[in-house]
C-alpha cells in the first residue's frame, strides 16, 4: 500500500505556508494514506506557530538550505512516495491520486505541468514548455515526486547546492529513466518575477542554467544568484 509523504521546506513564509496547508487539505483526495512534513530552516516570522495551528502536520527544524531541509524531512518520512513541494506552489485537485497512479504504472519519479498565477507573455511561454518531458524543461516549482527507495538509492539532494538543488536531483532522476510529467497543472506564484522584473529574471535564470552546463561550481552559481536576484 502506497503512502505519500508531502515535504515542504520553508523560511519565513508564515502567510504562504498557511495558504498552502489549507489548499492541501481542500484538494487531497484523503483516500490514500499521507502525512505532511514542514521543514523549517529557522523562521523568525511566526511560521512555526502557524504550522502548529494545523492538525496532523509534522514540524521539523533543520539547518537552513532547501537541500538540507528536504533531506532532513525525508529521513523521518514514513511514506513509500516522497512528494517535494515549494510553499508557493499549489498542486491540482486529487494530486495524490495522480501521483500514485503513475507509481503503479512503473514511474518512480515525476512532476506536474506548471502554470503561473500571473499573465505575461514570457511566463506563458515558460509554462508551456513544462509539458515537455525533457530535462531542460524541469524546475523545482513544478514539485517532484520520487519513491523513497529511489530517493535513498541516489543519495537524496546534494547539499552542496544552495540554489539549483531541484535541477541537480532531477538530472540524476532522468538518468535513472522513467520520469513522467503528469498532464495536470500545478499553479505557482510569479512573485519573484514581479519583484525582479519578468524579462530580467528569465535572463538571469538562463545564465545560471548556462553556468551549470559549462561546469561552474555550486558556489559560483550561488554567488551569481546573490548578486543579481532579489
Amino acid at each position: 500500500m502506497n503512502k505519500i509523504s508531502i515535504l515542504i521546506p520553508i523560511f519565513n513564509e508564515v502567510d504562504a505556508i498557511h495558504r498552502l496547508l489549507l489548499h492541501i487539505e481542500n484538494t487531497i483526495s484523503k483516500t490514500i494514506d499521507y502525512e505532511i512534513i514542514v521543514v523549517d530552516g529557522g523562521s523568525t516570522d511566526g511560521s512555526q506557530k502557524e504550522i502548529q495551528n494545523h492538525e496532523n502536520v509534522i514540524l521539523v527544524t533543520s539547518e537552513k538550505g532547501r537541500a538540507k531541509q528536504l533531506n532532513s524531512g525525508a529521513k523521518i518520512a514514513s511514506g513509500t512516495v516522497l512528494y517535494f513541494l515549494h510553499c508557493d506552489s499549489f498542486p491540482p485537485e486529487n494530486f495524490d491520486l495522480y501521483i500514485v497512479e503513475q507509481v503503479k504504472n512503473g514511474y518512480k519519479s515525476g512532476c506536474f505541468r506548471m502554470k503561473f498565477d500571473h499573465l505575461h507573455p514570457v511566463l506563458f511561454v515558460s509554462q508551456w514548455f513544462t509539458r515537455i518531458n525533457h530535462i531542460s524543461c524541469r524546475g523545482g516549482d513544478q514539485s517532484l515526486f520520487v519513491t523513497k527507495e529511489l530517493f535513498t538509492e541516489i543519495g537524496g539532494y546534494n547539499e552542496l547546492y544552495i540554489i539549483y538543488e531541484d535541477n541537480e536531483i532531477v538530472k540524476r532522476l532522468y538518468q535513472k529513466g522513467k520520469f513522467v510529467v503528469i498532464s495536470r497543472d500545478l499553479i505557482t506564484s510569479a512573485r519573484r518575477y514581479l519583484i525582479n522584473g519578468v524579462w530580467k529574471l528569465q535572463y538571469l535564470f538562463a545564465v545560471i542554467h548556462l553556468k551549470r552546463r559549462l561546469g561552474h561550481s555550486a558556489e559560483s552559481m550561488l554567488d551569481y544568484y546573490k548578486k543579481k536576484i532579489k
